[in-house]
């Protein structure tokens, strides 16, 4: 069972290789139609340490469709056996964007919904309201001592400090200024990849 965070391409691209495949149901049909222009799929070759075959070339690459075998939605619990994860929906990066929480353990699995390093949320199905929302919930798990480390989707792992701090530096961010920057990067990106993902 493959469980993807979200759709964009650098976590959905290989999923086509898993017998089982888990989304969040918002998502769920850009995944079943290899939806290029969702899964943000913008991909240069200076990217790819090693072509996966002579003759590929990373501007043919497109995520290509998957049927999932599963819908995710808020509360839902994915048992490993010795580990259960609960599903968060996290929305603002993507609208289908989950956290798996293993309460047990204390850890979070997030996906690209955090990480340390600027989030980004001017993609074509980001949303700024939604993103503040997700990090108020994120401040919320740690005060009240739920999570103590954050394994991300891009970068080192993280603690609870780390974790309080990007949330609430993002919500203090999120003023007029940067909706309007967010906006005008929206607009930009969704013009490059309606031409990129045309072919």
């Amino acid at each position: 069972l493959a469980v993807a965070t979200h759709v964009h391409f650098d976590h959905s691209g290989g999923l086509q290789h898993f017998e089982e495949v888990a989304v969040h149901s918002a998502e769920a049909a850009a995944l079943l139609q290899g939806d290029n222009y969702e899964a943000v799929t913008w991909l240069s070759d200076r990217e790819v340490a090693r072509p996966p075959r002579p003759g590929w070339s990373a501007r043919q690459f497109r995520v290509p469709p998957v049927r999932p075998s599963r819908l995710l939605q808020e509360g839902d619990v994915i048992s490993l056996g010795d580990r259960q994860l609960t599903v968060m929906h996290m929305p603002g990066h993507s609208r289908g964007s989950i956290c798996l929480h293993d309460k047990d353990r204390k850890i979070l699995f997030s996906g690209d919904v955090v990480y340390d390093g600027s989030m980004i949320d001017w993609l074509p199905y980001s949303r700024i309201s939604d993103y503040v929302a997700s990090c108020q919930r994120l401040m919320e798990l740690v005060n009240r001592g739920l999570v103590e480390k954050v394994l991300p989707g891009h970068f080192n792992i993280f603690g609870a400090e780390r974790l309080y701090w990007l949330a609430s530096n993002y919500i203090s961010q999120a003023g007029v200024c940067h909706k309007i920057s967010t906006c005008a990067m929206r607009s930009i990106a969704s013009i490059a990849l309606r031409v990129t993902n045309s072919r």
